[in-house]
């Protein structure tokens, strides 16, 4: 699934909205549990042509998973807005 509307900001970094991020985020779901592990984050890195993918999907999961449980579930997603702007290059707007 690709993003239909690729806006860029000022910095380079892409511009979503929240929903287009979880949506953007559910394509690297391989495994379709509803939930993010850290190789589909991995995966997601890498996309983004992000180098040190195991080490930032290791800390994405780190900053973002509350419960503990080594994934990001749909309550979890938001705490990944600092690690998506700074390690994947990629800007949430709250609309």
């Amino acid at each position: 699934m690709a993003i239909k509307n690729r806006r860029i900001s000022m910095d380079g970094k892409r511009v979503m909205t929240m929903e287009e991020f979880k949506q953007w985020l559910k394509k690297f779901d391989a495994d379709k549990d509803g939930r993010i592990s850290k190789e589909e984050l991995r995966n997601a890195t890498y996309e983004t042509g992000g180098r040190f993918g195991r080490w930032k999907s290791r800390r994405g999961i780190r900053s973002a998973d509350a419960d503990g449980s080594g994934f990001i579930d749909e309550n979890e997603i938001s705490n990944l807005v600092e690690f998506a702007d700074k390690y994947l290059g990629v800007r949430i707007l709250y609309m």
